[in-house]
């Protein structure tokens, strides 16, 4: 939970709660990646999968180690897991503006869908979340 309240601003409303996300942990086809530096957790990709799609959940990376390459190895790492627990197609969703986007476009996801004012931020601002896609 500390690279998820470090990583996701709350005034976008990406963040998940730890309910959220210990209710999912345990759900089949559920999978959680984690980056390290030392002994430090600095990130992690929360994927699942369900028939031969995939989905990427949630990819955080502590504040100061975003852009070093490691929300670029949890991809990767989610893209390879994927491939080896059968996906053919992975998609995902972030919220219109996060500099995620140009990341997942660069590893082949292309919009597929937009779901209008999908994410509540603070003050009852509403962010669109975009749809990605790509095979595996």
């Amino acid at each position: 939970m500390d690279v998820m309240e470090d990583s996701f601003d709350p005034c976008f409303g990406e963040g998940w709660t730890a309910p959220q996300c210990a209710g999912l942990l345990p759900m089949a086809g559920v999978w959680l990646t984690i980056a390290r530096i030392d002994a430090d957790v600095v990130g992690f990709a929360l994927g699942r999968i369900v028939m031969d799609e995939a989905e990427l959940l949630l990819l955080a990376v502590k504040q100061q180690w975003q852009r070093h390459g490691i929300g670029q190895k949890l991809l990767d790492s989610f893209v390879e897991d994927a491939a080896r627990r059968g996906a053919r197609k992975l998609h995902l969703e972030v919220r219109e503006g996060n500099h995620a986007v140009s990341l997942y476009k660069r590893a082949g996801f292309s919009g597929v869908g937009r779901r209008k004012a999908y994410y509540s931020g603070r003050d009852g601002q509403t962010f669109d979340a975009l749809t990605l896609a790509r095979p595996c």
